[in-house]
């Protein structure tokens, strides 16, 4: 029998991502069992203390057993640390080692949303890709610059190391870890009593993308205003780059290092962002939208929105939009 670890760390966590790994792998043994005679995994929670409290006291874990007490796992899965992943990065220093030296013995690792940050403070991840949650990419990226950062990605998959998107996507990483360890029939069966959808890869139709400033490159904050005061205009980064005074070249280089995009995936991001905010609020024609955010071809601002949600404009609104019904 193979040994599941679901690590509680210390300090304020994510208690859904927790319960319910435990819960959806329980079930999957319990099918597994019915079928083969036999249980893929042994269960366990594991922590450094015999009790971890959550919300504030409101709820507490008591884990099966100690980290120091596990000498060899199969699978370990790191659940979200919310927004708190500071407190928990200096909280869990024993964790962070004893997470590396299982992956050395053999272990596989998945994380969940801000899990992440944890597997990153390792060294786990650099050289790998890695997802999470979409409002936290761009302090992960300053703090692990060495990840490669797939934030558009649901779920990564190199090497024996399984990451995820945000919040309660990972209940998609745990159906693709039960198609993987178990098989396709055993994951379709928790798809369906749990209700996840099967085979989502993507989380970027739910990103709002707010734009990367955390950086201390004031010509590139001023020319980022420029392009999200200008969301109508066909902006040309030829002329962009005219207006602050900055060669086409050295001003690629500096908006690259600065914000992790090209001046015209920055553009375009900001455009569709605002296109994405006017299919959801009001009744517009997709044309009326194009034209408001500066595309006159309808064929380039399908493309591009596709490339940036994983939708056409047509299934965004259809799925986004639904006008008030005002009884009169």
């Amino acid at each position: 029998m193979k040994q599941l670890t679901i690590i509680i760390p210390e300090g304020e966590n994510n208690l859904s991502s927790i319960t319910g790994t435990y819960e959806i792998f329980s079930k999957a043994n319990a099918y597994w069992k019915q079928h083969t005679k036999k249980e893929m995994f042994k269960i366990q929670l594991a922590g450094l203390s015999k009790k971890v409290h959550f919300n504030d006291g409101l709820f507490t874990v008591t884990p099966h057993t100690t980290l120091s007490a596990i000498t060899k796992t199969d699978l370990i899965i790191i659940p979200s640390l919310n927004h708190n992943y500071n407190l928990a990065l200096a909280g869990n220093e024993p964790l962070i080692h004893w997470l590396d030296k299982q992956y050395k013995k053999g272990a596989a690792i998945a994380t969940i949303c801000t899990g992440a940050f944890m597997l990153a403070a390792s060294g786990l991840l650099d050289g790998k890709s890695c997802s999470t949650h979409w409002s936290v990419a761009e302090n992960f990226r300053q703090l692990f610059p060495k990840v490669n950062l797939q934030i558009d990605a649901l779920i990564t998959d190199e090497n024996g190391i399984y990451t995820n998107g945000g919040a309660y996507s990972f209940l998609n990483l745990m159906i693709y870890l039960i198609e993987k360890y178990y098989d396709r029939s055993t994951a379709i069966y928790c798809s369906k009593v749990f209700q996840i959808e099967m085979d989502r890869n993507t989380q970027s139709e739910f990103a709002i993308f707010t734009g990367q400033k955390k950086h201390n490159d004031e010509m590139i904050q001023q020319a980022q205003a420029y392009i999200e005061q200008h969301v109508e205009e066909k902006l040309t980064i030829d002329a962009l780059s005219s207006r602050f005074n900055v060669g086409r070249r050295n001003f690629d280089r500096r908006f690259i290092k600065a914000t992790g995009n090209t001046p015209i995936e920055y553009a375009q991001r900001v455009k569709i962002e605002a296109a994405k905010k006017a299919f959801e609020t009001n009744r517009k024609t997709i044309n009326e939208v194009m034209y408001d955010v500066g595309y006159a071809d309808v064929k380039a601002f399908r493309e591009v929105f596709r490339k940036i949600t994983g939708m056409s404009p047509l299934e965004y609104k259809g799925k986004y939009y639904k006008e008030a019904m005002v009884k009169v």
